[in-house]
């Protein structure tokens, strides 16, 4: 079952952050430094972003977020 009533169109790490296109060109972003494993992540690293109707994985730096948990500025781990 997808959350969101708006799909991702694509998603991107660019100029220290990860962008977020959605179908509607919605644009969230959020600095990699605001996650402990994704700062550590190289830029190749972080390019290797999978998605699914739930959010998104790193499968390089093993890590998983929201959709549901980005909307509400949840970014992963704090440090």
């Amino acid at each position: 079952m997808n959350t969101l009533v708006d799909q991702l169109k694509r998603a991107e790490y660019l100029d220290g952050h990860i962008v977020l296109i959605m179908e509607s060109d919605t644009v969230i972003r959020f600095p990699v430094a605001d996650n402990p494993r994704l700062a550590n992540g190289t830029p190749q690293q972080l390019s290797n972003i999978e998605a699914s109707p739930f959010g998104l994985h790193w499968p390089d730096l093993d890590e998983d977020l929201s959709f549901a948990g980005l909307l509400q500025g949840d970014y992963g781990q704090k440090q």
